[in-house]
């Protein structure tokens, strides 16, 4: 290469700036994997926990829920979890109780009055 001084430089500081950039990048890939991971196996942990403690039709009638109101179908298993964690699940939440637990987590359908005056 016969540039000058100055280009020779600038040339040196562009590969180290590239250098950094890859590094960061792969660093970047490491902690991505990591939080996929991390969210794999709370996911399994969830499952797990849900399998221990619902029957098999009331697990199929959550995921049925889950299907058509995800946000709905969270909710539920979130406070199954929280249910189960605390120890106050004696046996199975066979699909009897699971409708009564839909049915109290439900969110009002009629929030609104409308009054006429």
């Amino acid at each position: 290469m016969s540039g000058s001084p100055d280009e020779e430089k600038l040339e040196e500081l562009r590969q180290k700036k590239m250098e950094q950039l890859q590094e960061r990048a792969e660093g970047g890939e490491a902690d991505q994997a990591g939080r996929e991971a991390a969210q794999q196996q709370a996911e399994a942990q969830k499952k797990a926990l849900l399998r221990q403690h619902l029957t098999d039709d009331a697990r199929k009638r959550l995921n049925t829920v889950k299907m058509s109101k995800e946000q709905f179908g969270e909710q539920v298993e979130q406070q199954v979890i929280a249910l189960a964690r605390s120890g106050r699940i004696q046996g199975k939440i066979d699909d009897e109780k699971m409708k009564q637990l839909l049915q109290e987590l439900k969110p009002d359908s009629k929030s609104f009055d409308i009054k006429r005056r």
